[in-house]
């Protein structure tokens, strides 16, 4: 066994509602930056050990899948990095 760390990436997919997001797409526009769009994420580091990268990525995904995403108004995004 591998030990490995899993970066699940879940943000709202295009089209819902962030409220966190436009709020802090006004308060960067203020301050003078310009923006294209903004949205916001949640970013998960899981460790864990595993046979192969594969095999990690795989049980992340499940993670993702079954609890850290809702798969009706998230996306999410898996890499995985040996420890």
């Amino acid at each position: 066994m591998t030990a490995y760390t899993a970066t699940v990436t879940v943000r709202l997919k295009r089209g819902v509602l962030d409220p966190e997001a436009e709020t802090t797409a006004r308060a960067l526009e203020r301050l003078g930056f310009e923006l294209e769009d903004l949205r916001s994420a949640d970013r998960f580091e899981v460790d864990l050990e595993a046979e192969s990268a594969e095999a990690a990525r795989e049980r992340a995904e499940e993670m993702a899948e079954r609890l850290l995403a809702n798969p009706t108004i998230h996306d999410y995004d898996v890499e995985v990095a040996e420890r």
